[in-house]
C-alpha cells in the first residue's frame, strides 16, 4: 500500500515538472514572437534637420539641340539632276551652287524668248523712233502746204474780185477763183484734223500698242529665264550639308527635299517653361547645358523669351544658344539644360529628396516626431538649385525631415533614424 501510493506521488511529480517545462517553451516562443513583431515594425529611415543659407534657384528641363538655321532645299522643277557640287559634311555659303539639273530643253525655251523678246523690241524702236515720226512729220507738211495753197488762193480770189469790180474781168474767173478757194481752205482744214489727231490719239495709241507687245515678249523671256535658274540649286544659308538622298541621274521632283544645310556654327536649346518661372527670366541671363559625353556644363544665354503662350500647353519657349564654331556639339543631341534664376540669402532649405508629391500635385515630407513616429507635414515650396529646395511654408527648423525612406511610408509608422550608406560603408 505505501508503495503503491510512493509510486504514484512519483509519477504526479513528473508530470508537474513537464507541465511547467511546456509553460516555459511557450512563454519563450511567445517573447521571441514579440521581439520579431517589434523589431518588424521598426523602419530604418535616413534624416536630417533643415538647413538656413543662400540659395539660388536653377530651373531645369530637358531640350534637344536645334541647328542655328536649317533650309530643306527643294527644286521647283521636276528633272534629273545632272551633277552635284556638294556631299554630307561640305561647308557652304549662302548663294554658292550646290547642283545643277537637266536643263537643254529650257534653255532652248530661253533662247526663243529672247528672240521674240529682240524682234518686239525692234519693232517698238521702228514705230516709235521711224513710221510714227515719219508720219507726224508728212502731216507736219501737209498742213503747212495747204495753209500756203490757202493763203494763195485767197489773194487770187481777192485780186479778181476787185478786177471783177472793175470789170476787167468776165465774171466766171471770179467764180473759178472762189471756188478753188474753198478748195483749198477744204483741204487745209482737212491737213489740219490730221496732224491734231496724230498728236492727240493715234500717236499715244501707237506706243502703247508697241509698249504693249514689248512688255509681253519680255515677259515671255524673264519667264524662260527663271525656268532655267530653277535648275541650277543654291544655298539660300550658310553652313554645312547634312543630307542629300539622290545621286547624280536620279529624278529630282518639285517640291521634295534634295538637300539639307544647317547653320549649326551656334545651336538652341527650346524648351518650353511654365509662365511664371518664364517671367523672372531675361534675355541674356546665364544658363549651362549639360550634353551627353562633356565632362562638364556647356555655357550658354537666354537669346529668346516667346513674347506668347504656347496655345496647346499654355507654356512659354524659352531658347537657349550655344556656340559651336568648333562643331564639337551636334543638333538633335537630348540634353539637360539649366538656367540661374533668382536667389533667397536667408532660406529654409532640404534636399529635394525629401520631397513628395500627391496625385493632385500637392507637396509634402515625412518628419520624425520625439515619439519617432514619422508624420506626413504639408510644404509649401519656392525656388530650387538641382540639388536642395526653399520650403516657404509648413516646416519648422527644428524639426526632423526623413530625406531617403520617406516614399511610401504610412503617416504614424514607427522609425528609427539610421546612417546614410556611404557612411555606414566607411565606418566598417
Amino acid at each position: 500500500m505505501k508503495a503503491s501510493s510512493h509510486i504514484e506521488m512519483r509519477t504526479a511529480g513528473r508530470g508537474a515538472a513537464c507541465f511547467l517545462i511546456a509553460l516555459s517553451i511557450l512563454f519563450i516562443q511567445g517573447c521571441k514572437k514579440d521581439t520579431e513583431s517589434t523589431s518588424a515594425a521598426l523602419v530604418t529611415v535616413q534624416a536630417e534637420r533643415p538647413q538656413v543659407g543662400e540659395i539660388s534657384e536653377h530651373i531645369m528641363a530637358d531640350a534637344t539641340l536645334s541647328p542655328l538655321a536649317q533650309a530643306a532645299i527643294s527644286p521647283k522643277i521636276t528633272a534629273p539632276v545632272r551633277k552635284f557640287y556638294v556631299q554630307r559634311g561640305s561647308k557652304v555659303k549662302a548663294g554658292e551652287l550646290l547642283a545643277v539639273l537637266e536643263n537643254h530643253d529650257l534653255t532652248a525655251q530661253a533662247l526663243d524668248s529672247k528672240g521674240q523678246y529682240d524682234a518686239a523690241a525692234a519693232t517698238y524702236d521702228m514705230q516709235t523712233k521711224a513710221q510714227l515720226l515719219e508720219d507726224y512729220r508728212k502731216a507736219e507738211l501737209d498742213v503747212a502746204q495747204t495753209r500756203a495753197q490757202l493763203k494763195l488762193q485767197e489773194e487770187i480770189a481777192a485780186s479778181r474780185e476787185k478786177l471783177l469790180k472793175e470789170g476787167a474781168i468776165a465774171g466766171r474767173d471770179y467764180d473759178t477763183a472762189v471756188a478753188a478757194l474753198v478748195q483749198a481752205r477744204s483741204s487745209y482744214d482737212i491737213a489740219e484734223n490730221h496732224l491734231t489727231s496724230l498728236q492727240k490719239v493715234s500717236h499715244e495709241d501707237a506706243l502703247k500698242q508697241a509698249k504693249g507687245q514689248l512688255s509681253s515678249a519680255k515677259g515671255k523671256y524673264l519667264a524662260a529665264e527663271a525656268q532655267v535658274s530653277y535648275s541650277e540649286i543654291r544655298s539660300p544659308i550658310s553652313g554645312i550639308v547634312t543630307d542629300r538622298p539622290l545621286f547624280a541621274g536620279e529624278t529630282a521632283s518639285s517640291g521634295s527635299t534634295l538637300l539639307t544645310v544647317m547653320d549649326t556654327s551656334s545651336l538652341l536649346a527650346k524648351v518650353h517653361l511654365a509662365q511664371t518661372v518664364a517671367q523672372r527670366l531675361n534675355v541674356g541671363d546665364d544658363a549651362s547645358v549639360l550634353i551627353p559625353g562633356m565632362d562638364d556644363p556647356v555655357p550658354a544665354k537666354v537669346s529668346l523669351i516667346s513674347p506668347a503662350l504656347d496655345p496647346g500647353s499654355t507654356t512659354v519657349e524659352v531658347w537657349l544658344r550655344i556656340d559651336n564654331k568648333a562643331g564639337k556639339y551636334k543638333a538633335g543631341t537630348p540634353v539637360r539644360i539649366s538656367i540661374a534664376g533668382r536667389s533667397v540669402p536667408q532660406a529654409i532649405k532640404i534636399p529635394l529628396s525629401a520631397i513628395l508629391t500627391g496625385q493632385d500635385g500637392s507637396k509634402s515630407v515625412m518628419v520624425v516626431g520625439p515619439d519617432s513616429l514619422a508624420h506626413t507635414k504639408a510644404v509649401q515650396l519656392g525656388i530650387s538649385d538641382g540639388k536642395d529646395v526653399q520650403v516657404e511654408q509648413g516646416l519648422d527648423r527644428s524639426q526632423m525631415v526623413i530625406t531617403t525612406g520617406a516614399y511610401g511610408l504610412d503617416d504614424g509608422t514607427k522609425v528609427t533614424i539610421g546612417k546614410p550608406e556611404e557612411k555606414s560603408g566607411e565606418a566598417k
